[in-house]
C-alpha cells in the first residue's frame, strides 16, 4: 500500500513540476513577443515569440507544450497584453495574424508528439537533432499552413499575396529561429551532462 501511495504522489509531483513548466513558457512566449527587430523590406519587425513554441514542444511534449500555448492563448485572449508589440484581446486572434497564433498551438503539439511519440515528455538526450530538425519545421510548416490562409481571408491581400507577404519573406529568419533553437537546446544538454559528470 505505501508503494502505491508513492506512485500516486511521484505522478501528482509531475503533473504539478510539468504545470509549472507550462506556465513558464508561457510567460517566456509573451516575454519573446515583446522582443522584436525591423529590418529593411520586411513588412513588419521580426518577433522571437516562435522561441517559446519550439522550446514548449520540445521540452515540454504534445500535452504540456500544447497546454502552456493555450494558457498564452487564453491569457492573451483575455485583454493582457502578451501578443506581439504589447497587443491583447480576441480582436488580435480574429485579425489577420490569427491564424499563426492558433498555429503556435497546433505547431507546439505536433512538435512534442513527433519528438517524444507521447503525451508525456522524454529526455532530449534520446531524441537526434536530425529528429529535432524535422519536428520544428513540421512545426513551422503547419503554422504558415494555418496563418497563410487565414491571413488571405481577413486581409485585402489574396492567397498568392498572403504567402509572399506572410510566409516567404520571414521564411529565411524562421529557418534561422530553427537553428538558434537547436543550438541552444544542445547547448543546454552538454551543460547538464557535465554538470552530472562532476557531480
Amino acid at each position: 500500500m505505501a508503494q502505491d501511495y508513492d506512485s500516486v504522489e511521484l505522478v501528482g509531483d509531475d503533473a504539478v513540476r510539468n504545470l509549472a513548466f507550462a506556465a513558464m513558457l508561457a510567460a517566456l512566449t509573451a516575454a519573446f513577443a515583446q522582443v522584436s527587430i525591423p529590418l529593411p523590406g520586411l513588412p513588419a519587425p521580426v518577433s522571437f515569440q516562435v522561441f517559446g513554441v519550439y522550446f514548449a514542444g520540445l521540452l515540454l511534449g504534445p500535452r504540456w507544450g500544447g497546454l502552456s500555448m493555450a494558457l498564452y492563448l487564453l491569457v492573451g485572449a483575455a485583454g493582457a497584453p502578451v501578443f506581439s508589440n504589447a497587443t491583447g484581446g480576441l480582436q488580435v486572434i480574429a485579425g489577420p495574424t490569427g491564424g499563426y497564433l492558433i498555429g503556435f498551438l497546433l505547431a507546439a503539439v505536433l512538435i512534442g508528439a513527433v519528438v517524444h511519440r507521447s503525451l508525456d515528455p522524454r529526455p532530449l538526450s534520446d531524441v537526434s537533432v536530425s529528429l529535432q530538425a524535422g519536428a520544428l519545421l513540421a512545426g513551422l510548416a503547419l503554422i504558415y499552413a494555418v496563418g497563410v490562409p487565414w491571413l488571405a481571408v481577413n486581409s485585402p491581400y489574396d492567397f498568392a499575396g498572403a504567402v509572399e507577404i506572410g510566409m516567404l519573406i520571414f521564411l529565411p529568419g524562421d529557418l534561422v529561429k530553427i537553428a538558434v533553437t537547436l543550438g541552444l537546446v544542445r547547448s543546454g544538454e552538454l551543460a547538464l551532462e557535465r554538470s552530472a559528470a562532476g557531480a
